[in-house]
Formats: structure tokens, C-alpha cells, sequence
């Protein structure tokens, strides 16, 4: 992958940009004019989810003119998917080692090649599970289906479209396949955790076919750019950087040395602080709810521009978590003085061992995830919420008319027992 500034990359992802529309406020600001003319009526603008960016600071200061520099929000809401010509590939990836998965895989992939005339492509692994090999519907498809193997064949610009069956791992398996631009992705929530897979399958003919024929929201869930540079003797590198894309988080600890982690972080070239504890969690708002809500971080809408950094049980009781604006750049180093390595794993994949003076440089990658919604952003999200986090569930505090009886009898009780103590 070329090599891409962080702030080229922020602004490729829409973070940085001058492009994205507003919605208009009801109440507009008069201006008045010299020369006697009538007040000229200024409309301003915001976006649904913050307000937008001001571009002049009283007679003199203002933000320089130049698109790359200047941050707006993009409005959720305009965030539409949309077919250039009608998908032909469709590639269908499903929970492995899981035999409930297979009569919906079956049925999907069947309903694509018989019915919507599609190019469907499995991993070669799932064609020799016993269990299809005995299903007699599935021998009709089985010769119809193409196929891939992860880490030998490469995917890029075959796919149009991405399906998956199972839980949150098929979609962050989906993301690893496509290290740069990534199909739209419509998740079937088939496995034990739904975070990020809002439909169910009972009507799958419906939803794909609206999704087919462009009428769905998308969320666009950020990635992070990670490259491990390896330093040595001389200071200098010694093989080609390691390069990935992660969708949940990159996590820096100690892996399985009984000392703490001794690792420094520096953003945007500056050194803000060395990490003691057990390690550190980098990751993107959809990663907010995976590792990083478990080490005590708060929940962040994918939809919310920003890098989330995470200490896992630190030795300071005043490292709290810290949210940064997407686009800068993060460099993490194995300290000199640490007194063992340091362990770094991305999404919960690939983990590698980090020598003192090795560096993980780590920014917001120029290629999102887009993810199908079921309903909206909005509402996709605080779904998961209740669903799988049962988030601010409680029972309800009783009204005072139901305590009414309760209150009634105390005070009789109280005022009986005077006349006996009396």
C-alpha cells in the first residue's frame, strides 16, 4: 500500500473536508447594511450531530482558506448507498465450525445464483465441510460457486458486494480479506454477538433485494492503519514494514511476561506519555465497544471521527482514557528501559513480538468498512446497545400513586403503635 500522510488519509475518509452539506437552521441572522439597503438575511448551517465549523474570529482572525485544513462533520443521514451499475459478484462468508450456519448459507447462496443471476464466491474451506457435501440442495450450486483461499488469492476489485452468516468475527474477517477498498458489507446476525451484524434472516430475500436495488443506509466504520518499523543494531531498519488495516483495535501488552509494559506514545511526533501497566488499546469508534469498553473506555458511535486510547490496568490511578480527532498520527515504542518485550496483535489477529526500539506507528487509514444498516445509523447502534450490553437496563422506579397503600398503612402502623407505648 502507498505511503499516505495522516492528514491526506483523515481527508480522503471525510473527516477532513470542505464538501459535505449542511442543514439549514430555522432561525436565519439579519445583517444590516450601510447605504440604506434592507437587511440581508444570512442562513446558517449545522450538521445533524455537531454544529458546524466557524470560519471567522471577530474583525480579524479566520480559518486559512485551504479544504485540507478545515474540519467539518459529516451528517450521518447523507450517507446513502448507492450503485454506479447493478452488482454482479457477491461474495458470501460464513461462521466457520458452526452447523447452524449452513441451512441459511444454502438457502442465501442458492436464492443468489438461481434467482438473482449472481457471481458467488465462497472460501475454498467451506466447500469440503462434510456437512454441505451431504445437503442435496447444496450439490446443485456447489460446481456454480467460485472460490478463494485468504492469504493466496487476492480479492481486490472482484467483489461488488459482501454477505456474512455468523456473529461480529465474520465482518472482521470481511475486513481483513480487503486491505484497501472494501465492498458493502450486509451482515447476518447468525452468532453469539451482534454488534455489528443488524439484520436477521427470516426475510433475507427483502432486505438483499433492497440493498441490491440501492435503498439502504450506510455507516462507514473508520479503520486504523497500522506499520511496525523494526529497528536495528545500527538504529536502522531492518526488513520491510509490516502493514495492516484493522477495523476493532490494536492492542500493545506485555503477552506473557510477568513485568509490566513499559511502552512510550507519542502523538503527532510528540511525546505525551509512557505506559506502565499491562499494555495499551488503539482503536477505532467500533472498536469502542470490544476490548476497549471492557477496559473501562466509553462507547463511541462509529459514525464519530476519533481514535480511542485505552490503558489496560494501568499502575496510575489518574490514566484514564482519552479520545484524539481521526487523522493523527500515533507511534508507540518498546521502551529501552522496559524490562521485558512488548506483544502487538491487531484485531485480535497476528500477534508479533515488538523488541525494544521497534515502533508501531498507527493513523485513520483511507479505506472505511461500509456497513449496510438494517434501519439507520442511529438506530442500529443503540439497538446493539440494549441487545447485546442490555445498556442502562433497570427495572422501573415505582410512582407514587402505586406506593400510596404503602405509605397509608406505615403511618397508621406508626401512629398505633404511639397509643400503645402512650
Amino acid at each position: 500500500m502507498d505511503q499516505v500522510s495522516p492528514l491526506r488519509e483523515a481527508s480522503a475518509l471525510g473527516f477532513i473536508d470542505g464538501t459535505f452539506e449542511f442543514d439549514h437552521m430555522e432561525n436565519d441572522a439579519k445583517v444590516p447594511l450601510e447605504n440604506g439597503h434592507k437587511n440581508r438575511v444570512l442562513r446558517r448551517t449545522r450538521s445533524l450531530n455537531a454544529p458546524s465549523p466557524i470560519q471567522q474570529f471577530g474583525p480579524c482572525g479566520r480559518i486559512l482558506k485551504n479544504s485540507a485544513m478545515v474540519m467539518t462533520i459529516q451528517d450521518p443521514a447523507s450517507q446513502r448507498l448507492t450503485w454506479y451499475k447493478p452488482p454482479l459478484t457477491v461474495l458470501v462468508i460464513k461462521k466457520v465450525r458452526d452447523s447452524s450456519v449452513l441451512p441459511p448459507f444454502v438457502q442465501l447462496v442458492t436464492w443468489l445464483i438461481e434467482e438473482k443471476r449472481m457471481v458467488v464466491f465462497v472460501e475454498a474451506s467451506v466447500l469440503e465441510d462434510p456437512a454441505l457435501a451431504r445437503d442435496p440442495r447444496f450439490q446443485g450450486v456447489r460446481d456454480r460457486l467460485q472460490t478463494f483461499r485468504d492469504g493466496t488469492d487476492d480479492l481486490q476489485d472482484r467483489i461488488d458486494f459482501i454477505v456474512c452468516l455468523g456473529g461480529d468475527g465474520t465482518l472482521l474477517y470481511a475486513s481483513l480479506l480487503f486491505q484497501q477498498s472494501v465492498p458493502p458489507v450486509m451482515a447476518f446476525h447468525l452468532g453469539s454477538l451482534g454488534f455489528l451484524t443488524p439484520f436477521e434472516f427470516d426475510n433475507f430475500q427483502e432486505q438483499v433485494t433492497n440493498v441490491l436495488e440501492g435503498h439502504a443506509a450506510l455507516t462507514l466504520r473508520s479503520r486504523l492503519r497500522c506499520i511496525i518499523m523494526r529497528k536495528g543494531e545500527d538504529g536502522q531498519p531492518t526488513k520491510p514494514p509490516t502493514n495492516l488495516l484493522v477495523l476493532n483495535e490494536v492492542v500493545v501488552d506485555r503477552g506473557p511476561s510477568p513485568y509490566l509494559s513499559n511502552i512510550d506514545l507519542f502523538i503527532d511526533g510528540k511525546h505525551v506519555t509512557s505506559v506502565q501497566g499491562d499494555g495499551l488499546i488503539v482503536s477505532t469508534p467500533t472498536g469502542s465497544t470490544a476490548y476497549a469498553v471492557a477496559a473501562g473506555a466509553s462507547m463511541i458511535h462509529p459514525s464519530v471521527p476519533a481514535i480511542m486510547i485505552t490503558p489496560i490496568c494501568p499502575h496510575s490511578l489518574s490514566f484514564r482514557p482519552i479520545v484524539v480527532p481521526a487523522g493523527v498520527e500515533l507511534r508507540i515504542i518498546a521502551s529501552d528501559q522496559a524490562r521485558n518485550t512488548a506483544y502487538v496483535s491487531f484485531d485480535g489477529r497476528n500477534q508479533q513480538e515488538l523488541q525494544a526500539g521497534d515502533s508501531l506507528r498507527v493513523t485513520t487509514s483511507i479505506y472505511p468498512v461500509p456497513s449496510i444498516c438494517a434501519a439507520d445509523q442511529i438506530t442500529d447502534w443503540f439497538d446493539s446497545l440494549a441487545e447485546c450490553l442490555h445498556w442502562n437496563v433497570r427495572k422501573r422506579q415505582k410512582h407514587l400513586d402505586e406506593l400510596s397503600d404503602l405509605t397509608h398503612s406505615s403511618s397508621n402502623d406508626t401512629l398505633d403503635s404511639l397509643d400503645r407505648d402512650s
